[in-house]
């Protein structure tokens, strides 16, 4: 049942640059749920960066899955936040509701996908 799975060189760096997006993603989805730990946008766009440039690295691998989950996570959040934008200049609490419902789906998708990297098993 628990096998050890042994990683060569190019899958391990692979494996380390996800934990580093991952992680940058994390303390942004975390500073977006809980009020007054607003973390920069640097660091997204800091993630998104590193996982546009290194994702043709990964392809053919099962980490490949992790790049694309990464990246499709931050435009829809990022399309999801611009759609619901006007809900805040209309009535503060539908758009308040909404950006919190974005935020938590953004948190369950990075610790979902760290899970399964740390599990060494690809994304849906």
């Amino acid at each position: 049942m628990n096998q050890i799975v042994q990683l060569d060189e190019r899958e391990t760096t692979l494996k380390n640059i996800g934990h580093v997006s991952y992680f940058l993603h994390l303390v942004v989805a975390i500073g977006a749920v809980m009020p007054g730990a607003q973390a920069s946008v640097a660091l997204l766009i800091v993630a998104f960066v590193i996982d546009l440039v290194k994702k043709d690295s990964a392809i053919g691998t099962w980490q490949e899955s992790h790049f694309r989950w990464r990246i499709r996570t931050v435009l829809w959040a990022a399309g999801l936040y611009l759609v619901t934008a006007p809900l805040w200049l209309l009535l503060l609490v539908p758009g308040w509701i909404a950006w919190g419902v974005i935020s938590i789906w953004f948190l369950y998708r990075i610790v979902r996908g760290w899970m399964n990297l740390n599990a060494n098993q690809p994304m849906p």
